[in-house]
């Protein structure tokens, strides 16, 4: 891929950076070397077929100082993520980090072991414990702990225990409440689209380097394994509710609706360590992802972490999280909370202020800035979220997408703005005179602007694409936040070399093995082409004959509606299929073993063709 060196305005941008931010407390690295205990002895983790699904030496150029196309902010963040392997965090404790985007940490009973969060994928969770074992012994798993609804705590679960673990009741899943329901809803209902923009926000398909891809802030980047799914046997509903697992106890903070819908917090008193999930990680964290995700509350964020502070601020001496290294010493795990606390109310109320002064998102976005004592922690730069677009997130919570200015409130979409824009600029070719003088001037911002606009009229325009791709990567050199970075550098790549489609899927076959069958009706009615299907009516039942259930379906108007109920004689088709043959006959198997159709089959043909899978290869950067 073609590449550019960087411009003189992000060269003095980072030469102020450097000069500017506490370079020489390097107590970070310190602490993210603590207690190393080894590593793997082959870097690269290759799933069943041999296919490399993570390999850590690909970031190995992360050494020294900053080369000129990174941000030494993010540059030295990436070296921090970049320390790989067994960690003792004390006795008794232990965390496998660098092994994927998150960290599984080990805490040992009387005998066994308990872990949290299994990474993403079968095959990075199966090393990790690995690991674990080769320096601790094969201690037996008697709990496995999601602390949160997102995938890459659950993912890796089914390689480090078996179903049958669960089943036979040797192992035990724990999770906060409501998590199968936000952990199907994120992953499933809209995981298309997520996974397609989360190849945008992991630069799934960037080669790793000085010019390309550093990392993603939270860690390295995800693993492109298999990931999973078991059903937690064990969900934990209230604040102060305690489990004890092969002799050690949990105390639970519950703290929904803060980084996940479903999360909680947990202290172990034999060890006086509290888990802080993924509220309290070493940089800002989003209150909006950028792959999309519903929109966090900063406030009870901010909340919870003062109740953590009052519940446990007297007690923990060690706090360790789900990303990251942990923080040692009752007094610096504190002040760590309190500033963590401060930096999404401060976010949350500042925002709140002036957007009832009659700013906009976006002049608040332009304009805030951390106080003082704030801006100079390592652990609120914004490696992963950002102030900009974390002060958007809020807007977006609290008054939604227009922001009140009726010439905003109808707008063209942007193919029909683009070829409007460029009109009036006089032509495609106009548009990209004027953004070369952007360019040359160091105001990508607006050369970005005037070629989103250029491409969207004319995506056949070489010119036009070939400078909006310098463009891009020009803003990603210059960029602090790890995921803005991947971003920028994704479009380019996809403007030089076309789409790299989905390189991940959420929707792995073993997560969608785990819906109930309300949620596999829910994720078919989302299919429904509504156009295609305004004029059918169509009438089913189902009978899942593993599970002894019955549900009658109707599409009408184009949406699918179930009701779990008997068969009353009044579907013109009646379908008994086990819940797997119906995800293969969803899947496109014809004739599943199990299935037995009785009556009209040409209403489960007329159901089937006007179902609209996702497109994991949609377009992004281009119409």
């Amino acid at each position: 891929m073609q590449q550019n060196e960087p411009a003189p305005s992000i060269r003095e941008a980072h030469r102020a950076a450097s000069a500017t931010l506490p370079f020489s407390d390097d107590a970070d690295f310190a602490a993210a070397d603590r207690g190393f205990l080894g590593t793997l002895d082959h870097p690269a983790i290759r799933d069943e077929s041999g296919r490399v699904v993570w390999d850590t030496s690909t970031f190995g150029f992360l050494d020294g100082d900053a080369p000129l196309t990174v941000h030494p902010s993010l540059w030295r963040q990436g070296r921090l993520v970049l320390k790989n392997g067994l960690f003792e965090v004390t006795e008794g404790l232990y965390q496998v980090r660098g092994l994927d985007l998150s960290v599984m940490s080990f805490i040992e009973g009387d005998s066994g072991v308990i872990v949290v969060d299994p990474l993403l994928t079968k095959e990075t969770g199966a090393a990790a414990l690995g690991l674990y074992r080769r320096h601790r012994g094969d201690r037996p798993i008697v709990a496995v702990i999601f602390t949160h609804s997102h995938l890459d705590h659950f993912g890796g679960v089914l390689g480090i225990v078996g179903a049958e673990d669960v089943s036979e009741g040797r192992v035990e899943i724990v999770a906060p409440a409501g998590f199968m329901e936000h952990a199907i809803s994120e992953n499933v209902f809209a995981g298309t689209a997520m996974a397609r923009r989360a190849g945008y926000m992991y630069g799934a398909a960037l080669d790793r380097g000085p010019s390309g891809q550093v990392g993603a802030g939270l860690g390295l980047t995800l693993s492109t394994g298999e990931t999973t799914l078991l059903v937690p046997t064990v969900d934990v509903a209230a604040t102060g509710e305690t489990l004890t697992f092969d002799g050690v106890e949990f105390e639970f903070q519950l703290a929904p609706n803060t980084e996940a819908p479903a999360e909680m917090h947990f202290f172990v008193p034999r060890y006086n360590a509290l888990c802080m999930a993924e509220n309290a990680t070493h940089n800002l964290h989003n209150l909006l992802t950028l792959r999309g995700a519903l929109v966090r509350d900063p406030h009870v964020w901010s909340q919870y972490l003062t109740e953590a502070i009052e519940r446990y601020g007297d007690r923990a001496d060690i706090l360790f999280t789900s990303h990251h290294w942990p923080t040692w010493g009752r007094d610096e795990l504190v002040a760590f909370l309190r500033v963590q606390r401060d930096l999404y109310g401060y976010l949350h109320d500042q925002t709140l202020r002036l957007l009832n002064r009659g700013f906009t998102g976006a002049e608040i976005a332009e304009d805030l800035t951390l106080p003082p004592a704030l801006e100079r922690e390592w652990s609120t730069r914004g490696y992963y979220g950002s102030v900009s677009h974390n002060v958007k997130a809020i807007a977006q919570r609290y008054l939604g997408w227009f922001d009140g200015n009726p010439a905003r409130l109808w707008p063209h979409p942007p193919e029909a703005l683009a070829a409007r824009y460029v009109s009036a600029l006089g032509g495609v070719d106009r548009v990209v005179a004027l953004a070369q003088t952007a360019y040359d001037d160091g105001d990508f911002r607006w050369a970005a602007t005037l070629l989103d606009h250029a491409v969207f009229a004319d995506p056949g325009s070489a010119p036009a694409k070939a400078l909006y791709a310098d463009t891009l990567e020009q803003l990603a050199y210059g960029s602090e936040n790890a995921t803005w970075r991947n971003f920028f550098l994704s479009g380019a790549t996809e403007l030089r070399d076309g789409n790299f489609g989905t390189p991940t899927a959420a929707n792995a076959p073993a997560v969608l093995a785990e819906l109930t069958p309300e949620q596999i009706f829910d994720s078919i009615a989302i299919t429904v082409d509504g156009p295609r299907a305004w004029d059918l009516d169509l009438a089913l039942d189902v009978v899942f004959s593993d599970l002894g259930r019955t549900f009658h379906l109707t599409l009408t108007n184009g949406v699918l509606i179930h009701v779990e109920r008997r068969s009353a004689g009044d579907a013109p088709l009646r379908v008994t299929i086990t819940k797997p043959d119906f995800l293969a006959l969803l899947g496109g198997d014809p004739a599943p073993p199990s299935l037995v159709l009785e009556g009209d089959a040409g209403v489960l043909q007329q159901l089937t063709a006007v179902l609209q899978r996702g497109d994991p290869d949609f377009s992004i950067v281009l119409p």
